[in-house]
């Protein structure tokens, strides 16, 4: 693994504006976004991260649950493609669609293939969610729950009550928690 420098949007500064190609064949603008919903949250995510595996229905509720007032998730893969002899280029690409597509996504799916966006955002690992408001500022970062493990397990709901403090007008405490899951791999 590689490692290298990120920018790191702190809380309360501007999230980095992307325009990234989805699974859905369409190019994803976050300034778009903004300008129609209330909040976007990004997640660090890839198709074979087991802390991803363990989320995606917990994050596929996130979505349900608040979509009509103005909200929508956007997966973000940075994961480099690894061709293999007998695949092209595009290969991540192609298990994204098709993960996509397993796990019956209701939310888009955006792959970051240069890693600028992830590095600006300054995400460590996968899954790692941040919150933006209406304006563009980044108002939580960090953790989706503390109960990676038991997804019925009760604990801190770090982006689900973020997301409704932010929805409601209310401050969002603790605005930041510690990055965990996988390790992200960077390009060479």
């Amino acid at each position: 693994m590689n490692t290298l420098e990120t920018i790191n949007t702190p809380i309360g500064g501007y999230a980095p504006d992307f325009e990234l190609p989805g699974t859905d064949e369409r190019v994803h603008h976050l300034s778009r976004y903004l300008d129609d919903l209330q909040s976007v949250c990004v997640v660090s995510m890839y198709n074979e991260c087991p802390y991803v595996e363990k989320y995606i229905d917990r994050l596929k509720n996130i979505q349900s649950e608040f979509y009509r007032q103005g909200f929508t998730l956007i997966g973000l893969n940075s994961k480099p493609d690894q061709p293999s002899e007998d695949s092209s280029s595009g290969l991540n690409f192609e298990n994204m669609k098709k993960f996509g597509d397993r796990h019956q996504l209701n939310f888009p799916y955006l792959w970051d293939t240069t890693q600028d966006v992830t590095r600006s955002f300054g995400t460590t690992t996968t899954a790692t969610a941040f919150l933006i408001d209406n304006q563009g500022i980044l108002r939580y970062k960090g953790q989706i729950d503390d109960h990676s493990q038991d997804p019925s397990a009760t604990g801190n709901d770090y982006l689900k009550n973020a997301i409704a403090n932010l929805l409601a007008g209310t401050e969002i405490n603790p605005s930041q928690t510690p990055q965990v899951g996988t390790p992200l791999i960077w390009r060479k």
